[in-house]
């Protein structure tokens, strides 16, 4: 996924929590909702923001669907970051 489309999902406080939330393993789309005061169609669409920008990976399980950190995206993105920064080390 590109760049901008991760700024845009990491933009958002909810997002940013939901991905501090599934840190700690996978949840599924009304645990996640029971953590907001907001409506789970608001909840579902920030997870599809999630979702398109590869930040999360999701199965269903069932009539459940469970969310997980896809961490792998966001090692990009570091990277990047660090080489935008550059070498900042002097002797």
């Amino acid at each position: 996924m590109g760049l901008q489309q991760t700024l845009k999902a990491l933009a958002d406080p909810i997002r940013r929590e939901i991905l501090n939330m599934l840190k700690a393993g996978r949840m599924s789309a009304g645990e996640i909702t029971d953590h907001f005061p907001v409506t789970g169609a608001s909840i579902s669409r920030h997870l599809s923001v999630l979702k398109e920008a590869d930040l999360v990976r999701d199965t269903r399980e069932g009539q459940f669907i469970f969310y997980e950190l896809n961490a792998s995206v966001l090692e990009e993105m570091l990277l990047w970051v660090k080489d935008l920064k550059g070498d900042q080390e002097h002797d």
